[in-house]
This record gives structure tokens, sequence and C-alpha cells, in this order.
């Protein structure tokens, strides 16, 4: 029997990082540029720590929302909540104390900050539950994984002004885009157990409109940050984000499971991307 820190692990997704980078980049991109430039120690290591944590706190929270529906997945059968190796009330417990330490995280920034938190857990609880009620539960998820957004900017300006979601409403689209491609992956069993996802509401769309969520994710960031940033530092950005979807496309197109899943998968350098051209475009301005 595998140990029960074992198991946990496991239930947060330990040993699969890209979950949190997708969270990490854009919030630290933001963090970036709320700052201007380099944010000090402090901050980056909060939104590192927080954003892993609470990552791990959505996963507990996911798996006990999803664990009637999850057995009838084969990608998602074995998880262990699911698969009955750790109970509900563990999970519960274990993602309560998870968020606790990610809030006494944001309790070391100031009093915006942590007001905007409890806007980031309300829209964290409520996702799980989206896909049973919207055609597009993946809009949800896009605020959830946008919201370390304008948290950076309260955490650095004290303030969430009009540009924090500017870049809130671009991500949104990006994570539109790789959850469409995630959601690919499970297209069948959701169709057969009744789930709603932006896969199965864009049909034969579907390949057509994850390109375009990434490039309206590119498009709108490039109009609200172009003239804070060194220009062709961004260019260089833009060249190397156009040839990951393009990359991303011809992964998708056969709308095969292998493809769509190795295509979610990557996307956190994607993310990665955006983020040193932004980190660049202010340190060679």
């Amino acid at each position: 029997m595998p140990s029960r820190l074992a198991l946990y692990l496991d239930l947060i997704r330990w040993d699969r990082p890209a979950g949190w980078l997708l969270l990490l980049w854009p919030s630290l991109s933001a963090l970036w540029v709320a700052a201007g430039g380099w944010p000090g120690w402090h901050l980056l290591i909060v939104f590192v720590l927080g954003t892993i944590l609470m990552r791990s706190a959505g996963c507990c929270l996911n798996d006990v929302a999803d664990r009637d529906f999850d057995k009838h997945v084969k990608r998602t059968a074995q998880r262990p909540v699911t698969a009955g190796k750790v109970s509900v009330r563990e999970a519960l417990v274990l993602g309560a104390v998870l968020a606790l330490l990610a809030f006494g995280l944001v309790l070391t920034t100031n009093r915006v900050a942590v007001a905007w938190s409890f806007a980031a857990l309300a829209v964290a609880i409520v996702y799980p539950f989206a896909k049973r009620f919207f055609a597009m539960p993946q809009a949800v998820l896009g605020v959830a994984f946008s919201f370390g957004i304008p948290m950076a900017f309260a955490a650095v300006q004290q303030q969430v002004p009009p540009l924090a979601w500017g870049l809130l409403i671009g991500n949104l689209f990006w994570v539109l885009a790789y959850d469409t491609e995630y959601a690919m992956v499970d297209r069948d069993d959701d169709l057969r157990i009744g789930m709603k996802t932006s896969a199965i509401t864009l049909g034969s769309w579907d390949v057509a409109a994850v390109t375009s969520f990434y490039v309206i994710h590119l498009i709108v960031w490039t109009v609200l940050l172009v003239e804070r940033l060194a220009p062709w530092v961004w260019f260089l950005s833009l060249v190397a984000t156009v040839a990951q979807i393009v990359w991303h496309h011809r992964l998708i197109r056969g709308r095969t499971r292998e493809g769509c899943f190795q295509a979610f998968r990557v996307n956190h350098w994607f993310g990665c991307t955006v983020f040193v051209g932004v980190v660049a475009g202010y340190a060679l301005k």
C-alpha cells in the first residue's frame, strides 16, 4: 500500500508541475508589469509559493467535486479520491490547510491584496461545479487561472487598475485555448457522462477556435504592453509564441487523444515565453 504522503502528493499532482506553471507565468508577468520591472524577492516568493499552494488546494477540491464523474473517464479513474484511496474528508482537510497557508502568504502583503484574495478563492470554489451548468466552463477556469494578475497589481500598487483587468481578459483566452485542448482529450467520455466542456460546445470548430484563442491573447497583451516594453524584445517573444501556436495547431488538428494531451502539457512553455518577453522587455528598454 502506498504511504499517505505519497497519496497526498498524487492528489495535488506534485509530479505534474505543468498545472501550477500555467498559473504562475501570467501571475509573474503581471507582477513585473505592476512593478515596472523587478518586483523584489518578497513578492516573488509570495507569488511562487502561493501559486503552488493554491493550485494544489484546487486539485483537492476539484477531485472531490468530480469524483463521481472521474470514475467514468479513463484518464482520471485512478485519481486518489475517485479510486477510494483518499477519503473526501481527507482531501477537503488537506485542501483547506494548503489554502490557509497560501492566505498566510497574502497576509504579508497589504489589505487590498488580502481583500481580493477572497474573490480569488470564491472563483476557485465555483469552477469545479461550472462543468455541470455552463456550456463553456473553461471560461470560468479562465477567470480563476487569471486571478493572479489583479492580485499582483494589488500586492504591488495597492489597487487594481484597468490595465490589470485588460491583461486578465487577454489571459482568459489563453486559458480557453489550452483547457479546450485538455477537454478534447476526454471529449468522448464527457459526451457519454453528460459533462459540459468547450470541446463539446465548439464541435467541429474546436481546432480553429483554439488557434484563434491563442492569437487573441497575444493581440490583447501586445496592445496593452508594447509601449511599456522594448518593442524589439516583445517582437522576438511574439515570433517565438506564434511558432508555438503553429506547433499546437499541428498537434491538435487530428483530434487524437495523444496529440491534444501533448499540446496541453507543453503550454507552460508558451506562458514562459511571454514571461521572458515581459522581463527582458523591461530590462532592455
